[in-house]
């Protein structure tokens, strides 16, 4: 099957003409580049606004393999990554461009699942899939994506935007995914059984099938106070630092105050691992990690459960120089402990 074939086995019939034009594609799939229509309205979204970009790329061996993955979902967690940095500035996701390199050992059928994978997300996130490339590889399996979103003009939640006296919130339990993958590889590793059945399948969906925050973007949005957001994809402290160094100043995070997933925190216990590491440091749980103004948190979380939606208050900014802390209860009094710049780097 050549390429063109495949791209053919990949992509057809997944997505209708009227229903890509509504999130203002022109042109798709099949010819040397798509055509986009900037002005076209976009439902949800108020006029004027501003186009978001992002790009993400998967390895094989580096982001997964084949214990930590189906092919199905490596693609609906190639998108999902991407869903999610537009959900960080408060948008919402439209156009989708996707390069793969195959090996060419790899048959028609994993790329035809990966693909089903990669559409079961754009569907649930309304995203048009309106090309991309196609290339061989020597080894391993590589994608990249590039999305597009949308977001009111001037209104995009940046990392820089954080103000003395904020409250710190976070849209939902961190720690879940780096639980599922170290389950995934520990079962492989040591047959594992701790933890087994529904609460074992949990940490691995939190893995395989993240759930981007795009609702909770936008709530956090049009609420208007909210000042500094990021999503959660190389661990809250990582996350927590790159708003303390952009917007410059300390960002102090309350641990009796983090949310804490009772699956997690059992796993952990199970395996001798102290949930905090994953929680911190883990990463790729694709919440969202903010500040907003104090007075109106309290505001904005019944808002949120309003929605069904988790929303945790979990700290405040001071000024001071850039860093983060984390404040832990003792008996004799608060315990202020320096949160190490550490998360997933691929250089190091």
């Amino acid at each position: 099957m050549d390429e063109f074939a495949s791209i053919r086995h990949w992509t057809s019939g997944r997505q209708g003409v009227e229903w890509q034009r509504e999130r203002g594609v022109v042109l798709g799939i099949g010819d040397d580049a798509a055509l986009i229509n900037p002005a076209a309205p976009i439902s949800g979204v108020g006029s004027p606004y501003e186009y978001i970009m992002a790009m993400d790329t998967m390895v094989e061996t580096v982001h997964f393999n084949a214990v930590t993955m189906s092919y199905e979902d490596i693609g609906y967690k190639a998108l999902a990554a991407n869903v999610s940095d537009i959900a960080a500035m408060g948008g919402i996701p439209l156009q989708a461009l996707i390069s793969v390199s195959v090996p060419r050992n790899l048959g028609p059928e994993p790329m035809r699942r990966l693909y089903d994978g990669l559409y079961t997300c754009a569907e649930r996130y309304g995203v048009a899939i309106i090309g991309g490339d196609t290339t061989s590889s020597p080894q391993h399996l590589v994608i990249a994506v590039t999305v597009t979103g949308a977001v009111e003009a001037g209104k995009g939640l940046r990392r820089s935007g954080a103000k003395p006296g904020d409250a710190v919130i976070l849209t939902g339990p961190v720690g879940k995914s780096a639980a599922g993958l170290h389950f995934l590889l520990a079962q492989q590793e040591r047959g594992i059984a701790a933890l087994a059945g529904e609460r074992a399948e949990s940490l691995v969906l939190a893995h395989r099938r993240p759930s981007p925050s795009v609702r909770a973007g936008r709530l956090l949005l049009t609420q208007g106070t909210c000042h500094s957001l990021n999503d959660v994809s190389d661990g809250l402290a990582s996350e927590a630092w790159e708003i303390a160094e952009a917007s410059g100043l300390l960002v102090s995070l309350r641990e009796q105050q983090l949310p804490r997933s009772g699956s997690m925190a059992a796993y952990a216990g199970a395996a001798g691992i102290d949930p905090l590491e994953w929680m911190l440091y883990g990463g790729e749980d694709y919440v969202l990690l903010g500040t907003m103004e104090s007075s109106d948190a309290i505001a904005a979380q019944a808002a949120f459960h309003a929605e069904g939606l988790p929303f945790y208050i979990i700290g405040e900014t001071l000024a001071g120089k850039p860093g983060v802390e984390m404040i832990r209860t003792t008996n004799k009094g608060e315990l202020r402990m320096p949160l190490m710049k550490r998360g997933y780097n691929h250089f190091e």
